[in-house]
């Protein structure tokens, strides 16, 4: 019935049971090289006669659209959608859909783990055993902390949740709060600049639009407590990352956790290098769990757009 290409990374390497229903639905599946983000060369000669995209986090350009005379739907195996043009898509009536809610769970566990992997000093300390060393830094427990989580969609308010059991503190900041998420007496939306004063750790769950500033920059930084822990699974623009290497070398932050970057592989400069840093290849959705859920949501959506039998 239509073509459909297939780029998200997982998916052009391993496939996933849930593309046998564009097949079974009569859709021919055309895949990118496998394992790799597609680049605009690779998009301008596979793009031509598709009617449907399954994406992943690869950019999408108004270039590498010029070859997709017959697009009709992009669908995204995950919510972001900042790598695509959709100024461009809107002009060529190419619609646009996410999968979204589906990595929630994934990207708050991995979330969590940045911040135990932090307050342990866990690479730091498997490290000097694998060197042979014995150096210990003390760590500190969750308990009684306060978290800072900024953007309670999906991804935040469950992140709240593994907080509260915790024992946790917690405190939300939206720009357009959810009034009915009260988890516990121990969560409460603040202020901006409360959040940042009184958070022991701070964690990013917010959307960022190209060409915006930088929500966690040297004065918001200057902001919070000294010693206190960011972490940014969210989006790289987020974070003005000279202010969080100033802000490390001088110990105003204890550490930086961080699953996103503007390039993929980002470039493994001082920062990325320091052992207050925990670093991870943009892996908060890349589980098994994840995977099967964004694609499922990802195929449906195709389906609903393009035609499946009895439809």
């Amino acid at each position: 019935m239509a073509k459909i290409l297939i780029t998200p990374r997982s998916l052009s390497r391993d496939g996933d049971p849930s593309l046998e229903l564009l097949r079974k639905a009569g859709h021919q599946l055309v895949f990118c090289a496998p394992g790799k983000s597609p680049d605009e060369k690779e998009l301008l000669s596979l793009l031509p006669g598709c009617a449907g995209w399954l994406a992943g986090v690869e950019k999408i350009t108004e270039t590498a659209l010029a070859g997709a005379d017959s697009l009709r739907v992009i669908s995204r195996n995950g919510t972001g959608v900042d790598s695509i043009d959709l100024d461009a898509c809107r002009r060529r009536g190419i619609l646009v859909r996410r999968a979204e809610g589906a990595n929630a769970r994934g990207v708050a566990e991995l979330t969590l783990g940045l911040v135990l992997g932090l307050l342990r000093s866990v690479p730091f300390g498997d490290a000097r055993v694998k060197a042979g060393a014995w150096e210990r830094r003390q760590g500190e427990e969750l308990a009684g902390r306060t978290m800072g989580i900024v953007g309670t969609g999906r991804i935040g308010k469950m992140v709240a949740r593994f907080a509260l059991a915790m024992d946790m503190e917690v405190r939300g900041y939206d720009a357009v709060p959810d009034r009915d998420f009260a988890p516990s007496p121990a969560f409460r939306y603040v202020a901006w600049e409360t959040l940042l004063g009184t958070s022991d750790i701070v964690t990013l769950h917010c959307p960022h639009e190209p060409g915006q500033k930088a929500l966690i920059d040297a004065a918001a930084i200057g902001r919070m407590k000294r010693g206190a822990v960011l972490v940014n699974t969210a989006r790289a623009g987020l974070v003005d990352t000279d202010a969080v290497r100033a802000a490390l070398a001088d110990g105003h932050l204890a550490g930086y956790g961080v699953d996103a970057y503007e390039t993929e592989p980002p470039v493994a400069d001082e920062l990325l290098r320091s052992d207050r840093v925990i670093a991870t290849p943009h892996v908060g959705a890349f589980t098994a769990e994840s995977v099967a859920r964004a694609t499922r949501a990802a195929v449906e959506a195709l389906l609903q757009e393009l035609g499946a039998p009895g439809r």
